[in-house]
């Protein structure tokens, strides 16, 4: 069985997942997880997290509402492992190990750093040492593949530097991990065309109150064509995320309402608001019970904590055994 790898990110100022999320990870995560032949460790990188939230309720929310997400769309949390970083403490003990081992230049070449390097007055060491603990959240579990995309490939490359350097001088301890990059990534658009991101501010949180949810579809940037003109779907936003959720005949029944005239842009958004409503239906409901019983979240997260440091200790022992520590 070829055991997967991912860390799911849980920063920024709140803890929305919105639909880029939900289509470019969540949805194939979970796909993937379910083969056969896979067993997926998938955890929620809160450590990480703490190199720009330090306020502790913001992290414990988002914690929450990702694995909420994860947890309503499916995640099967008894074939595969799903954790909360921190709850497995043997990975800062390896990070220090490795880090002992990893060329300053390595690190300065990252690109986490060098993004933020002309202003070193807003780096702090965590962010320098992030592709250590990156590193070490990989090798602490005998990963076979990490799914990446190409941004985050020099990372892995990274990982697997670190991993054949220790190999080289203490003999075959770690599993060198292999990417798993998937061409066919989904860019979401967002409300206002670009790629759907916190950062822009752009995104749709699927799991929002109706009302809210709502008044968010309708924010979405459009032309100013009359409602009596004929439409362009191929150069719309609303269509575009419509294409991505509705089925072929809604699609093509969408397309003929666009260049018939008579239809205006608010009877699209509409539309696609109550698309993303019968949708995803079930996942919305399961999310709002799930967030309103964080001790079950937290329950599901600290199981798979156990189950993860089950595999992690061995693997710490070997390092620390090699390097004269007692195990």
């Amino acid at each position: 069985m070829a055991r997967i790898l991912t860390g799911i990110q849980s920063s920024g100022s709140n803890g929305e997942v919105h639909l880029g999320n939900i289509l470019g990870a969540i949805v194939p995560g979970i796909e993937l997880s379910k083969k056969a032949e896979n067993e997926a460790y998938f955890f929620i990188a809160d450590l990480h997290s703490l190199t720009t939230v330090k306020d502790a309720a913001i992290r414990a929310q988002n914690v929450r509402a990702v694995a909420a997400a994860w947890l309503a769309f499916g995640f099967d949390t008894d074939k595969n492992v799903f954790y909360r970083q921190s709850d497995v403490p043997e990975v800062c003990e390896l990070t220090w190990y490795l880090s002992c081992f990893t060329p300053f230049p390595m690190l300065a070449n990252a690109h986490s750093f060098k993004d933020k390097s002309n202003n070193l007055a807003d780096v702090n060491a965590g962010l320098f040492n992030y592709p250590v603990l990156m590193a070490c959240d990989i090798l602490l579990y005998d990963a076979n593949y990490v799914p990446v995309g190409k941004d985050q490939k020099q990372h892995l490359e990274m990982t697997r530097d670190i991993a054949n350097s220790f190999n080289h001088k203490y003999g075959e301890t770690f599993v060198v991990p292999e990417p798993m990059i998937d061409e066919r990534v989904m860019v979401v658009p967002g409300t206002d065309g670009r790629k759907m991101s916190k950062s822009y501010d752009n995104y749709l949180n699927i799991f929002l109150p109706e009302k809210a949810l709502r008044k968010s579809v309708m924010r979405i940037e459009t032309d100013s064509t009359p409602l009596e003109e004929p439409k362009d779907p191929d150069s719309c936003n609303v269509f575009a995320l419509y294409s991505l959720l509705a089925n072929k005949e809604q699609i093509a029944e969408m397309r003929n309402n666009y260049t018939a005239g008579n239809y205006g842009y608010g009877h699209a958004k509409q539309a696609l608001f109550e698309l993303i409503l019968d949708k995803y239906a079930e996942q919305r409901k399961f999310y709002d019970v799930l967030m309103s019983s964080p001790e079950e979240i937290d329950a599901k997260l600290l199981l798979g904590a156990k189950k993860a440091s089950d595999t992690a200790r061995p693997v710490l022992n070997k390092v620390r055994k090699k390097l004269g520590f007692r195990t």
